[in-house]
């Protein structure tokens, strides 16, 4: 049964989708530009671009969109559709704060976020998840980000801990990819239903019980004995 160390020395949180509810903020952007190429936008194009950069993004889109060359502008595009759309706020998931209070408690944790830094501080400021970070890492500030190793690596290396003794939380394939290449143990919370993704937990919410438990434990020593079940 998959489970997850209590024996851990870092938690490294993704942000869009995972801690804060700003895919909606993403979905309406993209749902706008798809329907401007005369496209409907469901879970199918959704899966294109979740997770990725804002330029990944863009090159995704122009791929499918029939539109070659033109990656740049739709990232351009994309960036001041979301910008809009999260200056009106966005929330953190249920759980989130409970949980990031209750890891940040027992061990140094950091956000891995794939949003330029510019949205990163937007999101968690929007959430009031702020004052919980003093380390954050956004995917304009390394040169390979997610599915690329290195903002975990960053996160774990300034939080000084050890990539295999640290816990990740993901929500998409492309965050996933980064963790586990970076050696990190992976809690996943998908944002798209039925989506099968590796992990090392997975669940429907932050507020899992057993996520809340595990928390707890964080830190004792215990290993797995005291860890977090997959439910």
């Amino acid at each position: 049964m998959c489970s997850l160390p209590t024996s851990t020395e870092a938690v490294v949180f993704d942000c869009d989708g995972l801690l804060v509810d700003t895919e909606a903020c993403w979905t309406v952007a993209e749902t706008a530009i798809f329907a401007a190429h005369g496209h409907p936008f469901g879970p199918e194009q959704k899966a294109l671009v979740i997770g990725r950069t804002v330029e990944a993004a863009g090159e995704a889109m122009a791929r499918y969109l029939g539109r070659p060359g033109d990656g740049a502008e739709l990232a351009a595009e994309l960036l001041e559709r979301v910008r809009k759309e999260l200056s009106r706020g966005a929330a953190a998931l249920p759980g989130a704060v409970e949980l990031v209070r209750a890891c940040r408690a027992a061990v140094p944790i950091a956000v891995a976020s794939n949003s330029p830094r510019e949205l990163l501080d937007t999101a968690l400021w929007s959430a009031s998840l702020t004052e919980y970070f003093t380390h954050s890492f956004a995917a304009d500030e390394v040169r390979s980000p997610k599915p690329a190793p290195e903002l975990y690596l960053t996160a774990c290396e300034a939080l000084g801990a050890t990539p295999q003794h640290s816990v990740a939380f993901e929500d998409s394939a492309t965050g996933i990819a980064s963790a586990r290449a970076a050696g990190l143990h992976v809690a996943v919370v998908p944002s798209l239903p039925r989506a099968d993704l590796d992990h090392d937990w997975l669940g429907t919410s932050l507020a899992d019980p057993a996520l809340r438990d595990w928390a707890r434990n964080l830190g004792d020593g215990r290993g797995r004995d005291g860890a977090a079940q997959r439910r």
